[in-house]
């Protein structure tokens, strides 16, 4: 198996919920991105990172503040997959956009996008989370679809071959 990074920001506590949730059936460690530096990244050669959507399509604020460090990073020979926390109800015109935006700095940093998502049984009007049909990265809405969340993190893990 690879050696994989699994790198998470929240506010609420769904997205490090699910972030554990990954961890527990990769059997690996999980990371708060919060105050850390693009070297962080270093050690693995397969990352998963994991932001919610704040408000109205911004980026939570731990990711916000880690910008300039994804700017700086050399992800070059990384395959990185992404998942995205949102509320496609109440935020239908911004729907995992931060996960959209995350996706834009991996690939200017040269990694690989892996584990794009169907956006079948979603009800959303817009999301820069969606490329050619698909979103970037495994779509949880733990507001509205709790029920579903488990299923599709093993489908999603089992689509990357992990």
């Amino acid at each position: 198996m690879a050696n994989i990074g699994l790198f998470f920001g929240s506010d609420t506590g769904n997205t490090e919920k699910v972030a554990q949730k990954i961890a527990e059936k990769l059997s690996i460690e999980l990371h708060d991105i919060a105050g850390n530096s693009c070297d962080v990244f270093d050690d693995y050669d397969f990352l998963i990172l994991g932001t919610p959507t704040a408000n109205y399509g911004e980026m939570q604020p731990d990711w916000d503040y880690f910008v300039p460090e994804m700017e700086d990073a050399d992800l070059n020979g990384k395959k990185v997959a992404l998942f995205g926390l949102g509320d496609q109800v109440d935020y239908p015109d911004s729907f995992l956009d931060a996960m959209g935006d995350l996706a834009e700095l991996v690939e200017q940093a040269g990694g690989e996008l892996v584990g794009e998502w169907p956006t079948d049984g979603y009800d959303f009007y817009d999301s820069r989370g969606v490329k050619g049909g698909k979103f970037v990265g495994l779509a949880l809405d733990e507001d509205r679809q709790p029920e579903l969340t488990d299923d599709r993190i093993a489908t999603w893990l089992a689509s990357l071959g992990l």
